[in-house]
């Protein structure tokens, strides 16, 4: 394991594969290291890249300082870059984009692509419910990590009860409970964009080439909102990949953002 220090001292555990051009990979909500789809696109683009993968703080072997702020996320991200020679690609996946675009702000990233951050743009889905941080941060205070991860996925991600009851007898139930503390952080990053609201240009200083990608079989309301995005970022193109949904498989994904970012 390969460490680094992020600005407020918190511990950031990454893995470096490959060679090329740096690109650091930014993961979703509740998905680090090991337990990612980003692990399986490493691997697919370390033929091309010099790949960062990293655990985002408060999950697998980094460390966590409170109090949260989407800010330390960004210094987190900045730190990585620095690890890389002080300029990278940036990607990032659903919530992680929404991260991969706060950074990018800032950061001295050459070129970012983005897959489907949970932007609720229209009425093809129920906005998130207004009340649902402050349920989900009283859930975590009593310690109902179960019931968290229960509404970040039927309310936040917007799965049928069914699916999430099916979810819950699954091996993997104790891996999202273990890092349920994280779920507030992810929706910090994503909240303001979930009401059923047209995208503002809310990224205005992101001036960099983008690229917005969505997949095929994704619901009408996660793919409207990436098609929002490519349009009001001043700089980025808009791309499906047929046949995929948000659960990426990383050999359709990676050709297309090694021809992005090595165009």
């Amino acid at each position: 394991m390969t460490t680094t220090t992020s600005a407020d001292g918190t511990k950031l555990a990454y893995t470096r594969a490959g060679s090329g051009p740096a690109l650091v990979l930014v993961d979703g909500a509740m998905c680090y290291r090991g337990s990612s789809p980003n692990d399986a696109l490493a691997k697919e683009l370390a033929a091309h890249f010099t790949v960062y993968t990293y655990d985002r703080r408060g999950r697998g072997e980094s460390g966590d300082t409170g109090p949260y702020a989407v800010e330390r996320e960004v210094e987190d991200v900045a730190t990585l870059v620095k690890e890389a020679g002080g300029e990278a690609f940036l990607f990032g996946i659903s919530s992680g984009a929404a991260l991969a675009l706060e950074a990018a702000r800032s950061l001295p990233v050459p070129k970012l692509a983005v897959y489907e951050p949970p932007f609720i743009v229209d009425a093809t889905r129920p906005r998130v419910p207004a009340d649902y941080v402050t349920r989900l941060d009283q859930a975590l205070r009593e310690g109902k990590r179960g019931k968290a991860v229960k509404m970040f996925m039927t309310e936040g991600v917007g799965l049928s009860g069914a699916t999430v009851a099916i979810m819950r007898i699954m091996p993997f139930w104790a891996k999202l409970k273990r890092v349920a503390h994280t779920i507030p952080y992810d929706t910090a990053l994503v909240i303001g964009h979930q009401a059923g609201e047209p995208l503002p240009a809310a990224w205005p200083e992101v001036t960099v080439p983008a690229l917005a990608i969505d997949g095929g079989r994704s619901p009408d309301w996660m793919r409207n909102g990436v098609a929002s995005l490519a349009k009001v970022l001043p700089s980025a193109e808009y791309r499906t990949l047929p046949d995929q949904t948000h659960i990426v498989k990383a050999p359709a994904l990676a050709p297309v953002l090694t021809e992005f970012f090595l165009a």
